[in-house]
């Protein structure tokens, strides 16, 4: 049988991409996490997909806002990372900024994708988040900066 530990152990050998995943909250201020479920779906029309856990205390405002953004992380942002995933970690609103269609993104990101909620699915113990993809803003890519990487465990960067 796997376990939830098992599995978890396995997946820790796939390297990924880092991305903190933002929508606007009660009364407007930004809410965001830290996600590497992320990936594209379609290039027409554009889509998205994200996977949430259902117990993050926003997952509400994802629901309500019908919104959301996407930030790829660079290189020099693994402490961004570390602080989004800490449950109910204080999060400056100075980190954020607002894109074209209004959604908070993060400062100084690789670059951000900006999306309209266009379904919700039940994925066990997260909700799967499917974006359709209305804005993105290309921040730290424009200058060749390098994206934040995830791998058993530690956070690395290309080699190069």
């Amino acid at each position: 049988m796997v376990t939830g530990d098992l599995f978890k152990q396995a997946l820790g050998n796939w390297g990924s991409g880092v991305t903190i995943v933002a929508t606007s909250g009660h009364e407007g201020r930004p809410y965001g996490l830290t996600v590497s479920s992320f990936t594209s779906v379609s290039l027409d029309p554009p889509l998205i997909l994200v996977c949430l856990d259902n117990r993050i205390s926003g997952l509400q405002a994802f629901k309500d806002a019908g919104k959301f953004s996407v930030s790829v992380l660079c290189e020099s942002q693994a402490d961004l990372s570390t602080l989004f995933a800490k449950k109910d970690s204080e999060r400056p609103a100075e980190l954020y900024t607002f894109g074209k269609t209004g959604v908070p993104v993060i400062r100084g990101s690789l670059v951000a994708i900006e999306c309209q909620t266009h379904a919700t699915y039940p994925g066990g113990d997260h909700q799967i988040l499917l974006g359709q993809v209305e804005a993105v803003e290309f921040g730290a890519a424009k200058e060749g900066t390098g994206p934040l990487l995830y791998f058993r465990g530690k956070y690395g960067k290309l080699a190069g």
